[in-house]
């Protein structure tokens, strides 16, 4: 049975440094064998900077990232433009309402307008999940 979620970069990225990586996001790899993950625009931004960082920090070298990017354009990820209307009427109200970043509301919306579980690591993310009844994805 093929698996739909939305995935944040937290989970992501864990994927790229074996240190990092949990059931979460081993679990999530692994629904991507059959499934598909859905993701908001900004999460390219998001790993892209993370990349950028460990590049400086020489926690990767730029094959390594090149690598990894390589390992995420194979994977069945969908990206969901949103548009100014949804942003402002969905994202901002989030943000808002649930003391939440942009980047976080964005898949929030995104995993209630699909009734998709997400998978996220981030503890403000999973807080505001759990008073709006949003399921975790989870092993």
């Amino acid at each position: 049975m093929s698996e739909r979620f939305v995935l944040d970069a937290s989970v992501t990225m864990c994927w790229c440094f074996t240190d990092e990586q949990n059931e979460l996001s081993r679990h999530s790899l692994q629904a991507l064998r059959d499934g598909e993950a859905v993701v908001p625009a900004i999460w390219t931004l998001e790993v892209a900077n993370v990349l950028l960082i460990a590049e400086r920090r020489k926690r990767l070298t730029r094959a390594e990232s090149e690598q990894f990017l390589s390992l995420l354009e194979a994977l069945p990820i969908t990206i969901d433009i949103c548009s100014i209307q949804a942003i402002s009427s969905r994202i901002l109200a989030l943000g808002r309402d649930y003391q939440l970043s942009s980047y976080h509301a964005a898949y929030l919306a995104i995993a209630m307008q699909e009734g998709l579980p997400l998978a996220t690591n981030d503890a403000n993310l999973l807080r505001a999940m759990a008073m709006l009844g949003v399921n975790k994805f989870s092993p």
